[in-house]
C-alpha cells in the first residue's frame, strides 16, 4: 500500500498542470511545473531555462512548436537562481513574479485603469493580457505584453510608438541565446523627419529599415505573401504592424543577438517552425557605407559605391582604394540666385535615403513636391511619399542626403536635383551614343581605307601606308574602349608576350570561336588566361568591345573575372583570371575524368550556374543575354566552383525589354532554342534553355548534340523526355554516379532541366524560380514536350535544308546568314 501511495504521488507532482486563467487568488509556481495555456491550446506562459543556462524566467512561448519558441521574457533583466518562481496577480490586476524570498523581482506597470475582479489569460496571438473579468473589449484591458515586446514582432504587435499615453513600442535584443537580458541591439521607429525603422548598436545606425512607401518598409522591399501590413501615422499614434491573412499561419520576426533579423513561419497544424529567411547584411545594408551624396550597389560578392551626377569623391584617393566612407560633394554647386533653372535626374529602384532630416506631405503630387524643392535652395531630391496607384504624397531632402542604395527589381523613384550645367552635358545615355556615333565613323572609315590599301599593297610604298594606317586604326579603337571602360586595366603587348613564352604552342590552352587561348604568367607571379584574336575568327571588334564593355563592369563569384585587355600593334587581347581546372566539357564528356567529378560536385556547379545567370537577368545593373551558354564556356577553379565566360556574343537589354530579333542567329547547335534557332527571336528564356541542356548534360555525363538514342533517334533532350514521360528518369543517370548520387536531388535536376528546355519560352521558368526549385523550396509543375530537335540537329518545324552543317564540329560559336 505504501508502494502504491508512493508511486501515486511520484505520478501527480512530476505531472505538468495547465490553467487557462490566472485569478486574484490563484498563482503559477515553477517548482510544481505550473503553466497558464490559451483557450486554442496555442500559447503557453510558464518558467523556462533558455539554451544551456541554468536561471529561470518567465516566458510566453508557443506549445508543442519544435524548437521552443519563445516570443516574450518578462524578467529578462532579473533572472531567478532557483527553481522557486511564483507568479501572481493582485487585486488591482498588476501581474508580479516573487522569488524564493517572496520578494518581488518584476511587476507590470500599474494600469490608470481600476481594477475590478481582474484576471490574466494568454491569448492564441501570443498576447499576455490582465484585464477586468466582467467587462469586454479592449477597454477593459489593464495591461498587456503586446505593448512591451522583446526580440520579437509577433502579428497585431503595434511597432511605432502611442502620443496619448507616451508609451515606445521597440524591440531589442538577447544578449546571447542563452541570457535573454536586454542586448547591444534596438530596433525602433525614428520619428524624427518621417518616420522610419533604425536598428541601433548603442547610439549608432547599424541598419536602416526605412519609411513605409504604401506597400512596404523601403529598406526591405519584400510582400509578404501571407500577411498584411499596415502602417499609422497620425496626431495619436504611428506604428508598423502586420496580421496573418490564414488563421493557420504564424509567422514572427526576431532581432538576433547579433542583430539580424530572422523570419520564422509554420503551420499551426504541423507545429514544425522554419527559419524562412535569416537577413544576410550586405555592406550596402551598414549605414552610410559610401558616405554623402552616394549610392551603393552590391553585386552579389561586393559592395561598390557611385557619386551621384554632378558630384565627385570627397577624397578621390580613399575612393580608389576603395574606402568609400569619406562620400561626394558637389562638383559644380547650384546658384541659389538661379536655382530655378536647375533640374532632376530620376534614379529608379531606389532604397530612400535617410528621411531624419526630410519634410512630407500626404496631400501633394509630385509635379507640387517638384515645384516645392526648387522654391528651396538647400531641397536637394524629392519622391513620391506613397507609390501605390501612380503615386502620391511628396517627401523632400535637404542639403546632404545619404544611405541610398539600387535594388534590382524593387525600390522607388528619386529625383536627384542638379545643377543647369550638368544637365547640359547630358546624361551618360548621351556620351554612349557620341561615343559609339565616333566608333563607326572610325570604323567606316578604317574599311574604305584597308580596301584601297590592300588593292595597292604590292607597292612597298603603299605597304609602309598600310601599315602606318593599321597602327593608327588600331590606336583609335583603342582609344574608343578607354573612353567606354576607364576602369579596365591595360597591359603592354610586351609584357603579354613575355607572360605566354612569344604566345609559345606549349602555352596553348584551346581554341575557340575568337581566337587561341593561353595561360600565362605575370612578373608578380599570378597566373592568367589570355585569348588572343585569330585572322580567321568572324569574331571581330565587335565581339572584342562587347566582351570588354559587358564583362568589365559584371562582378559575381559565378562570372569569370576579367583582368584587362591589350590593343596594340594590330593584337586584340583579353586577360581573364585563370581557371586551372579548364572548363566543364572537360569532365563530364570524358570517361575517365568523369569519374572524378562526384555528383556533390555536379550539383554544386548546377546551383553556381543559376546564381551566374540569375545575377546576368536581374541582379546586375544591365539585363544581360548570354547567347551562348554552353560546357565548353562554363570554367571551373581551383574549388570546382563554376564560373560564366565568353561573353563575345552576349547582348544587353534594358529594364523593360522582354526580348529582341536578330538578323544573325549566334551560338552553337545543340544549345540553341528553337525560336532563336528559327526565327531569330531571343529572350532571358534563351538562356534558360541552354541551362537546362546543360543540366541534362551533367547528370547523363553525354552531348545534346551527337547524342543519338539507337531505338528511337532521339537526342539527349528527346530521350530524357521519353524516359521522363515512362516513369524512368533515373535511367538517364552517368553511369558513374548509380552508387555515388542522391536520388532525390538528381530526379529534382531532371525535372527543373526538363522544365528549362520546353519548346515555349512563356513556359520555361524564370532563373529567379529555377533557384529555389533546385534547392526543394518551390514546388515543380510537370513538365511540357522539350523544343528537341530529331535526329541530329534538325528542328522538327524547320526544313531539311535548314541544317547545322554551317557550324564546325570543335564547337566553335559560329553565325548562321538567314535571308528575312
Amino acid at each position: 500500500m505504501l508502494f502504491i501511495w508512493f508511486f501515486l504521488f511520484s505520478y501527480f507532482s512530476g505531472t505538468c498542470t495547465s490553467l487557462h486563467s490566472l485569478a486574484v487568488n490563484q498563482s503559477i509556481r515553477d517548482g510544481e511545473n505550473e503553466t497558464l495555456v490559451s483557450a486554442g491550446g496555442i500559447i503557453e506562459v510558464g518558467f523556462f531555462s533558455p539554451g544551456k543556462s541554468t536561471r529561470r524566467y518567465l516566458g510566453i512561448w508557443f506549445k508543442n512548436v519544435n524548437p521552443l519558441t519563445v516570443v516574450w521574457v518578462a524578467n529578462r533583466n532579473a533572472p531567478l537562481e532557483k527553481n522557486s518562481g511564483v507568479l501572481k496577480l493582485d487585486e488591482k490586476g498588476i501581474l508580479v513574479i516573487l522569488n524564493h524570498k517572496n520578494s518581488t523581482i518584476w511587476s507590470s506597470n500599474i494600469s490608470s485603469k481600476a481594477g475590478n475582479n481582474p484576471i490574466a489569460h494568454p491569448l492564441d496571438s501570443g498576447n499576455f493580457v490582465a484585464k477586468n473579468g466582467q467587462q469586454p473589449g479592449k477597454d477593459a484591458i489593464l495591461w498587456q505584453s503586446f505593448d512591451y515586446p522583446g526580440d520579437t514582432h509577433t502579428p497585431g504587435i503595434k511597432f511605432g510608438w502611442n502620443f496619448q499615453i507616451g508609451l515606445e513600442r521597440s524591440l531589442s535584443s538577447w544578449k546571447s541565446v542563452d541570457d535573454p537580458a536586454e542586448g547591444e541591439y534596438v530596433a525602433k521607429m525614428d520619428l524624427r523627419g518621417y518616420p522610419q525603422v533604425i536598428v541601433f548598436k548603442g547610439s549608432e545606425i547599424k541598419v536602416r529599415v526605412g519609411p513605409w512607401n504604401g506597400l512596404s518598409l523601403v529598406g526591405y522591399p519584400v510582400e509578404i505573401p501571407y500577411c498584411s501590413q499596415k502602417f499609422v501615422l497620425n496626431e495619436k499614434e504611428v506604428y508598423y504592424e502586420y496580421n496573418l491573412l490564414d488563421s493557420l499561419d504564424f509567422s514572427l520576426f526576431k532581432l538576433s543577438p547579433s542583430g539580424r533579423s530572422q523570419r520564422m513561419y509554420w503551420r499551426t497544424q504541423t507545429n514544425t517552425r522554419q527559419v524562412l529567411t535569416v537577413e544576410e547584411r550586405d555592406q550596402c545594408e551598414n549605414y552610410g557605407f559610401c558616405g554623402e551624396n552616394s549610392i551603393c550597389n552590391y553585386d552579389g560578392s561586393r559592395a561598390t559605391c557611385e557619386c551621384l551626377r554632378g558630384y565627385v569623391p570627397k577624397s578621390p584617393d580613399q575612393w580608389n582604394m576603395p574606402i568609400f566612407q569619406s562620400g561626394c560633394v558637389p562638383g559644380n554647386k547650384s546658384d541659389c540666385k538661379n536655382s530655378y533653372s536647375d533640374g532632376f535626374l530620376k534614379y529608379a529602384r531606389m532604397k530612400l535615403p535617410d528621411t531624419s532630416s526630410s519634410w512630407f506631405s500626404k496631400t501633394m503630387n509630385l509635379d507640387e513636391c517638384q515645384k516645392s524643392c526648387l522654391k528651396n535652395c538647400s531641397c536637394t531630391a524629392y519622391a513620391n511619399l506613397d507609390i501605390r496607384n501612380g503615386g502620391s504624397g511628396c517627401l523632400l531632402w535637404f542639403n546632404n542626403i545619404v544611405d541610398m542604395r539600387c535594388f534590382s527589381k524593387s525600390g522607388q523613384d528619386v529625383y536627384i536635383r542638379v545643377p543647369a550645367s550638368e544637365l547640359d552635358h547630358g546624361g551618360p545615355g548621351n556620351i554612349k551614343k557620341k561615343i559609339l556615333g565616333i566608333a563607326v565613323g572610325v570604323t567606316i572609315f578604317g574599311l574604305i581605307i584597308t580596301c584601297v590599301c590592300i588593292l595597292i599593297s604590292k607597292i612597298p610604298i603603299a605597304r609602309r601606308l598600310y601599315r602606318h594606317f593599321r597602327q593608327f586604326q588600331w590606336r583609335q579603337e583603342y582609344l574608343i574602349l578607354r573612353k567606354e571602360d576607364m576602369d579596365l586595366s591595360t597591359f603592354e603587348l610586351s609584357t603579354i608576350a613575355e607572360a605566354t613564352n612569344n604566345f609559345s604552342s606549349r602555352n596553348k590552352l584551346g581554341e575557340g570561336g575568337f581566337g587561341p587561348v593561353y595561360k600565362g604568367t605575370l612578373i608578380d607571379g599570378q597566373d592568367v588566361a589570355i585569348k588572343r584574336h585569330s585572322q580567321m575568327s568572324d569574331q571581330g571588334l565587335g565581339e572584342f568591345k562587347n566582351e570588354v564593355v559587358l564583362i568589365a563592369k559584371l562582378q559575381h563569384r559565378n562570372l569569370v573575372k576579367l583582368l584587362g585587355c591589350c590593343v596594340q600593334g594590330g593584337e586584340k587581347l583579353l586577360i581573364y583570371e585563370y581557371m586551372s581546372n579548364k572548363s566543364l566539357d572537360y569532365f563530364i564528356f570524358d570517361e575517365a575524368r568523369s569519374k572524378l567529378l562526384a555528383w556533390n560536385q555536379r550539383f554544386h556547379i548546377i546551383g553556381g550556374i543559376a546564381r551566374g545567370l540569375l545575377y546576368l537577368h536581374q541582379d546586375s545593373r544591365l539585363r544581360i543575354i548570354h547567347r551562348d551558354l554552353k560546357t565548353s564556356n562554363i570554367l571551373l577553379d581551383a574549388d570546382m566552383n563554376p564560373k560564366i565566360s565568353d561573353f563575345g556574343l552576349a547582348q544587353s537589354f534594358g529594364c523593360d525589354q522582354i526580348q529582341a530579333k536578330t538578323r544573325k542567329v549566334v551560338g552553337t547547335c545543340g544549345y540553341m532554342p528553337p525560336e532563336y534557332a528559327v526565327h531569330g527571336h531571343y529572350s532571358v528564356k534563351s538562356d534558360v534553355f541552354g541551362f537546362g541542356v546543360i543540366v541534362l548534360e551533367i547528370v547523363s555525363g553525354s552531348k545534346n548534340r551527337g547524342f543519338s538514342d539507337p531505338k528511337h533517334s532521339l537526342n539527349l533532350l528527346g530521350h530524357a523526355w521519353r524516359l521522363w514521360t515512362e516513369d524512368r528518369p533515373l535511367e538517364l543517370i552517368d553511369i558513374n554516379l548509380h552508387e555515388r548520387c542522391i536520388p532525390f536531388e538528381v530526379l529534382r535536376c531532371i525535372h527543373v532541366g526538363l522544365l528549362c528546355v520546353q519548346q515555349k519560352p512563356g513556359d520555361r521558368p524564370d532563373m529567379s524560380s529555377v533557384i529555389p526549385m533546385l534547392n526543394g523550396e518551390k514546388l515543380l509543375p510537370q513538365p511540357k514536350a522539350p523544343g528537341f530537335y530529331t535526329g541530329k540537329c534538325t528542328p522538327e518545324s524547320v526544313s531539311s535544308s535548314k541544317t547545322c552543317k554551317f557550324l564546325s564540329q570543335n564547337e566553335i560559336s559560329q553565325t548562321i546568314f538567314e535571308a528575312r
